[in-house]
């Protein structure tokens, strides 16, 4: 078993809720889980889990209103984030854990240039000559793979591929040498070889830089070579979770089950690809009982009444499930 000491970050029991139209959307409804230090940490589930709203609140980003805190606890080498004030989470955030967002064209200001922008992240944190500011901007281009860093820090985001923004936005994460980094869907809209590419870097930093990783993503096949242990997300809560080798050979939870059967693989070429029928409930609006009952093929009476708690599988490997 790992020791309490590695961990880095640990979310426990959170709960993140939206004030929509009179009612109470339960986001983020008693989520735990840990990084530990050095490792890569995975979050999976399809879009409206609460994935991302979730790695919003370690950093502090949740708008208020409409959301709320209302529950639990996030600590941070030993310090619990909630006890923060503005200034030392400003410490914190950009500097110690850093954060990849979805969409770096959205993300990235189009009104400078690069080089402005990963100078900004550094300047925040550091004090740092000009001629050294442009040194380590310039180094850190070069670092995540972009060709000619000395003419792309003058460029503007949209003189940039796809790939390449995004190559910027872990620039900029890295800049301050963080102990965290979050990264939010990063590879979304890329195309396979891109995301291959920018996977491989992230797992590299890992090794290089001895940081710890948090992945969020709604696909487990992007996570299978990178991942150390995953949490298996569905509407607000943790269904499922276990290291890799318990995840993809015993999944125990009928939507891990559903999610793993969706990937593409060679066995399935040319045959129609699975989806779990339905959609993820409105978090307004959860059935009683397990979130995934209606969706599931396996739901028997009790699972339409009581929500179902986590139990053990294996060593460090639980789920939701009381069925399977």
């Amino acid at each position: 078993m790992t020791q309490c000491n590695n961990i880095l970050l640990s979310v426990q029991d959170l709960k993140v809720f939206f004030h929509v139209n009179n009612n109470i959307a339960r986001a983020v409804d008693g989520v735990s889980y840990d990084v530990r230090k050095g490792e890569v940490t995975c979050i999976v589930g399809e879009s409206g889990c609460g994935k991302t709203v979730s790695a919003l609140s370690i950093l502090g980003l949740i708008q208020r209103p409409p959301g709320e805190i209302v529950g639990g606890r996030i600590m941070f080498d030993g310090k619990d984030l909630f006890n923060l004030g503005e200034n030392e989470m400003q410490g914190i955030r950009g500097n110690r854990i850093a954060m990849i967002f979805q969409g770096p064209l959205t993300s990235l200001n189009p009104l400078f240039t690069v080089g402005d922008q990963i100078s900004e992240a550094i300047s925040i944190h550091r004090d740092v000559e000009p001629d050294e500011l442009h040194k380590r901007c310039v180094q850190l281009l070069k670092d995540t793979g972009i060709p000619s860093p000395e003419e792309r820090f003058k460029d503007y985001p949209h003189q940039l591929s796809g790939g390449q923004r995004q190559r910027v936005m872990i620039a900029m994460a890295l800049s301050c040498d963080p102990d965290l980094i979050i990264a939010d869907e990063p590879t979304t809209a890329l195309d396979v070889t891109i995301q291959a590419q920018i996977l491989d870097l992230l797992k590299s930093f890992r090794q290089t830089r001895s940081m710890s990783v948090l992945y969020i993503t709604h696909d487990l096949g992007v996570v299978a070579n990178i991942a150390d242990y995953i949490y298996v997300m569905y509407a607000g809560v943790i269904a499922e979770q276990g290291n890799v080798m318990h995840i993809f050979n015993e999944p125990r939870h009928p939507y891990t089950q559903g999610l793993l059967a969706s990937l593409p693989t060679r066995s399935r070429r040319g045959t129609r690809l699975y989806s779990i029928p339905g959609t993820v409930p409105n978090p307004a609006y959860k059935p009683e009982g397990c979130p995934f009952h209606p969706r599931c093929r396996f739901a028997i009476q009790s699972c339409k009444e009581k929500f179902p708690q986590m139990s053990e599988c294996g060593e460090g490997h639980l789920s939701r499930c009381p069925v399977l």
